[in-house]
């Protein structure tokens, strides 16, 4: 079985591809993806994609409902499981740098069903992620416009009409809510979809241009609000519960699986590993140091933010200008923080639309879906089929529907993929020992049994809640797999 597997996805060839080839030769020899980003590329790709929701939006739910001030628990506690996750990430895309994540690894190491179930998980994760954050930069997006209408005397923000989602969640069911469309949700996703139909370089430049701005916007919040903080907003630390929220070492750990979506994005760099230069050292560079930095900023924000506010009047859309709301004099401040949430959540956007293409690429490739994700445009060289669907369906999402409830489904997806991919370094040391590694998981068996647990414990935590939504998509995704996936499988074929 392995045999075949490694025939369609051939990780021998993998540490000997050449930097300077223009065209993938792993998973998939004879695609034309570029091969043009470097560690660089790789590490601003990680920032890109996990600063942004994390720190501008979902902060203020957790420490408000769940945490409190011990939200900076919560976030150690996620960016644990992500780091021991991210070791496995590092050995797979080191060793197999080809395009399709934990989907391809998957695929290596537990066969092409688990794969399936993998690779739909990261469909949940980068498609609704991608809608969820768009509908968040609506938002900071309006409350701009209303800002430069306040200095210029005018009306400049959009009417609710065209700002907010025309369907909302209650209780399960769909309701209209009388207006037409979020407008603005659906034009960044279709300007963002529109930079990744043109070139894996030039979207890589903006992104490093967009990262650039809102780390620099974040150290500013750092530098000016920690003048500010007040150390009795850290007191009680750890809250009992007192009416609506959770609170105490529970609400610690629930806290932690929410602010799991907000470290989601440093997956999105191992969709990259067709078109590294030099994956086998620079996949390891781009996914470690990119957690590595965002788990710090994350830290450091929580810890400023419930020091300058009271936790509990953290639950808005916009936390981190709500809490600089109640000091007037740094109201230049605020302004900047929400130009640099809407650059922040812009990179996140991007990268989701760049991701998902790719994964998309692969599973075509290998027949699970139709021939036509796998096509590569002859002048751009990017998988353009692939990133209009997923650029339709993300602004059609974003601009009809109030998305942000399926969040805690995102992180549950991606854990439950991060899970599988410690579970395969693992099998691939026992069954696969000879194969080259240019970077091994320390520690392997410890690291790597402690990360999937941890995964797993994660997910049940929003399991407990919100299964039946998890249970659907999974039934689609059997559907779609059985219906036309199982028919037309490369690999059945091979095997006759």
């Amino acid at each position: 079985m392995l045999k075949h597997l490694f025939a369609t996805h051939p990780i021998e060839a993998a540490p000997h591809v050449d930097a300077g080839e223009h065209i993938e030769t792993g998973t998939h020899g004879g695609s034309e993806l570029k091969r043009v980003l470097t560690a660089k590329h790789l590490v601003l790709l990680g920032v890109g994609a996990v600063i942004g929701a994390g720190i501008f939006v979902i902060t203020g739910q957790a420490a408000a409902l769940h945490a409190g001030p011990a939200l900076v628990i919560s976030f150690l506690i996620a960016g644990f499981a992500c780091a021991l996750a991210g070791l496995c990430y590092a050995e797979f895309a080191a060793m197999l740098p080809v395009s399709g994540s934990a989907y391809s690894y998957s695929y290596a190491t537990l066969g092409e069903y688990v794969a399936w179930f993998v690779g739909w998980n990261l469909v949940l994760e980068y498609l609704f992620a991608a809608a969820t954050v768009a509908a968040g930069w609506s938002g900071y997006f309006n409350e701009l416009l209303g800002m430069l209408g306040q200095m210029t005397g005018t009306n400049m923000a959009l009417p609710l009409w065209l700002s907010s989602a025309p369907f909302q969640f209650v209780e399960g069911h769909i309701q209209a809510t009388g207006t037409l469309i979020n407008l603005p949700a659906v034009v960044i996703i279709a300007a963002l979809s529109g930079l990744c139909y043109v070139g894996i370089t030039q979207s890589a430049f903006v992104n490093s241009i967009i990262v650039a701005i809102k780390v620099t916007v974040i150290l500013l919040f750092l530098a000016f609000a920690i003048q500010v903080i007040n150390p009795s907003n850290w007191h009680p630390f750890i809250p009992e519960t007192e009416g609506p929220g959770t609170f105490g070492w529970s609400g610690i750990f629930r806290a932690a699986t929410i602010v799991f979506f907000s470290y989601v994005g440093f997956d999105a760099v191992s969709t990259a590993a067709g078109e590294a230069k030099n994956p086998q050292r620079d996949m390891p560079i781009g996914i470690l140091g990119s957690l590595a930095i965002c788990t710090v900023l994350y830290i450091a924000v929580a810890l400023v933010l419930t020091g300058i506010a009271p936790f509990r009047m953290l639950n808005t859309p916009e936390p981190v200008a709500t809490a600089l709301g109640l000091y007037p004099h740094l109201s230049w401040l605020k302004a900047i923080v929400v130009l640099g949430a809407i650059t922040g959540l812009s990179s996140v956007i991007l990268v989701m639309l760049m991701g998902l293409p790719r994964i998309f690429f692969s599973m075509a490739k290998d027949g699970l879906l139709p021939q036509t994700m796998a096509k590569v445009h002859p002048k751009f060289r990017t998988p353009y089929i692939g990133t209009i669907i997923v650029g339709v369906a993300a602004a059609a999402m974003a601009g009809l529907f109030p998305v942000s409830v399926l969040g805690e489904l995102v992180s549950m997806g991606t854990l439950l993929a991060f899970a599988t991919v410690c579970v395969g370094v693992l099998i691939l040391r026992y069954t696969r020992p000879d194969l080259k590694r240019s970077f091994r998981v320390p520690f392997v068996w410890p690291i790597c049994i402690a990360g999937a647990l941890a995964c797993v414990y994660l997910f049940w935590q929003a399991f407990e809640e919100h299964w039946r939504l998890m249970v659907g998509w999974i039934v689609i995704g059997q559907a779609i797999y059985f219906g036309y996936g199982y028919a037309h499988s490369k690999l059945r074929k091979s095997l006759g």
